[in-house]
């Protein structure tokens, strides 16, 4: 870790809570919010997490997944998240969230008109600004996480959703 954690202390509730305690909780219940408030598809919103968390490397957020009602994704949806140009697992909204995701972390500058046009037949406006959002949290977040060394330490609280 990059942050000298004292002994006892849970890692993530010290570096989030305690150490920039008016930023860190502020953060950290938008990061929440992004899974307890959504009103994507599951297989979409575990799409665009899923391709964040492979860009950013982070440990934790590759292994974990999203759980709604009692469901999650299927085996092997890491590996076609990886592989999403081509893969035959998945629809064209679920497609387009992992290259968004993609595209919004390494090349968000070439966004370009036939994007915008392919997302606007698939996404409502409304979706795609939830879409962004949440994106930008995993991308955010997770990299600070690697970053600092915390993804081998992070555990998210069971949100009910």
């Amino acid at each position: 870790m990059r942050v000298d954690i004292p002994e006892g202390k849970d890692p993530i509730g010290y570096v989030w809570g305690e150490m920039v305690p008016g930023i860190g909780v502020a953060a950290a219940k938008f990061s929440l919010a992004v899974y307890s408030d959504s009103t994507l598809g599951l297989r979409e919103f575990e799409a665009a997490r899923l391709r964040v968390a492979q860009i950013n490397g982070c440990l934790f957020c590759q292994d974990w997944r999203t759980e709604r009602d009692g469901v999650k994704v299927e085996e092997g949806f890491a590996d076609a998240v990886a592989e999403w140009r081509t893969t035959d697992a998945f629809d064209d909204r679920t497609r387009l969230a992992a290259e968004y995701a993609e595209r919004y972390a390494q090349d968000h500058h070439n966004l370009d008109e036939d994007f915008w046009q392919r997302m606007a037949l698939h996404y409502t406006q409304t979706e795609i600004v939830e879409l962004s959002m949440s994106i930008g949290s995993w991308l955010a977040f997770g990299r600070l996480n690697r970053v600092l060394g915390l993804d081998t330490q992070c555990v998210l609280p069971v949100t009910g959703r």
